[in-house]
């Protein structure tokens, strides 16, 4: 390990010892908030500092068979037993990178995401259609549960925007890295000469959180309008004001909703995907200040960001943010998104090691 690394350790490991000590003394165990504090700490260092002792253990262990190399009677036991030594203390260090890499508390909830069909027209929200689809394989394979909060079809097929939650445990942690610009490259079943069309979608991954961790949105922050809903709906179409648009006066955040026929369920649907976009709004800020010390693999969910191509004729995915190129587009769309989330997790993680070694 790079001594940087082993530094940090050494002071996770003096930090251990000294909530050990403090966690014996009267004054702290008659507090019941500063022991818990202090105990839900010292459980999450005992782990991480487990390994730190085990790896230093080996370590002697190492410099003490490298010298029996020496000695020709112990030289074949000493040679077997140094090996091991070198797999025990790779795998330990393996470990310990592992648990150095901060714990997104996110992760673990699920999310709403956005599918925007962004340039293209037609053709745009027929892809929309298709990331939607990719997206509920996924959530199936992995047993989570899927809540369409807001839908605009469109004429041709797809989507020009759908909203929709995806509710597990773990959702977030992997779905987080697909914020950003979607490119889609194909011949449309409309195109007469076979011409290649490129489209793009845009997606936006929000996590969700409990109602006490949001931003305090207050009434007088809100300017609400009502208008009324447009689109296929039969005779209830135009006939009310039952559509909402809620603007977030501080930040000019802006959700609505127009999918249900009472307007108080619209007004609930607009204010739960505004909250979402304010809190996820306020994370995009942090990580725009720690994006100049990595890579920002983590999209904003703009155009801008592109994130991904699927050539159809090429049967190809391209991740350009890891440079990672798959040929096994249908796969991919039936579901199989692990093919692309686990490298670019991986080498996130990697990012995040990176910066801690410097």
């Amino acid at each position: 390990m790079k001594k940087i690394m082993v530094l940090k350790l050494q002071s996770l490991y003096k930090r251990y010892i000294e909530i050990q000590v403090l966690l014996t003394k009267k004054d702290v165990i008659i507090n019941n908030k500063k022991f818990s504090a202090l105990s839900r700490e010292f459980l999450k260092l005992s782990r991480i500092c487990k390994y730190f002792i085990n790896w230093k253990l080996i370590k002697k262990d190492i410099i003490s068979l490298k010298e029996l190399l020496h000695d020709s009677e112990m030289y074949e036991l000493a040679y077997n037993d140094l090996k091991n030594s070198y797999i025990k203390k790779k795998k330990i260090e393996k470990k310990i990178k592992f648990l150095l890499i901060p714990i997104d508390p996110n992760d673990k909830n699920g999310c709403i995401i956005e599918i925007h069909a962004a340039t293209g027209g037609d053709e745009a929200s027929i892809f929309a259609g298709d990331l939607f689809r990719m997206y509920s394989r996924y959530a199936e394979l992995n047993s989570w549960n899927i809540n369409i909060m807001h839908v605009q079809h469109s004429v041709k097929g797809g989507f020009k925007e759908i909203i929709f939650k995806i509710i597990g445990y773990g959702a977030c942690g992997k779905l987080k890295f697909e914020s950003g610009g979607h490119r889609v490259q194909r011949i449309p079943k409309t195109e007469s000469q076979g011409r290649l069309h490129t489209s793009t979608c845009t997606v936006a991954v929000m996590p969700i959180v409990k109602q006490s961790k949001l931003l305090n949105i207050l009434p007088n922050d809100l300017k609400i309008d009502t208008f009324r809903a447009s689109g296929a709906g039969g005779q209830h179409v135009n006939t009310t004001d039952s559509a909402i648009r809620i603007t977030h006066i501080p930040t000019g955040i802006v959700a609505e909703c127009q999918d249900e026929r009472s307007q108080h369920k619209n007004k609930a649907k607009a204010l739960s995907i505004l909250s979402a976009r304010v809190y996820n709004a306020k994370i995009l800020k942090k990580n725009k200040k720690k994006a100049f010390l990595r890579k920002n693999l983590l999209g904003t969910g703009e155009r801008s960001d592109r994130n991904r191509t699927y050539n159809f004729p090429q049967n190809r995915v391209t991740d350009h943010r890891i440079n990672l190129n798959l040929y096994c587009l249908n796969d991919i769309l039936a579901g199989n998104m692990d093919l692309l989330i686990q490298p670019i997790i991986q080498e996130y993680h990697a990012d995040i090691l990176l910066n801690i070694s410097k």
